[in-house]
């Protein structure tokens, strides 16, 4: 089952993901600069793609990863302000 929403951050909108796989769910959380993905997604890709990526980990639901925080960013995301350690609101406001 394939979940979307869209959450308003500040003046702009963020699209929330979530995939059912094998039990488990994947979660993206998309801004139009950038992107939060969790655990199953590949920081080093997003690396080599030069994304602005940021990875959190265990969460198992949108709202879940919301109240999260970073657990790791590309270069490309801490060049625009997010850290490991920051609530993903906050990073949300940086890459929506």
């Amino acid at each position: 089952m394939i979940r979307h929403k869209r959450i308003k951050i500040g003046k702009k909108h963020i699209d929330a993901l979530s995939f059912n796989l094998s039990g488990k769910n994947l979660i993206v959380l998309r801004g139009g600069k950038g992107f939060i993905m969790c655990g199953y997604l590949n920081l080093r890709a997003a690396e080599r793609f030069k994304d602005a990526a940021v990875k959190i980990t265990g969460v198992a639901t949108i709202e879940d990863a919301l109240c999260s925080s970073v657990h790791s960013c590309t270069s490309v995301a801490r060049k625009m302000g997010v850290h490991k350690g920051q609530s993903v609101k906050d990073a949300l406001r940086i890459i929506a």
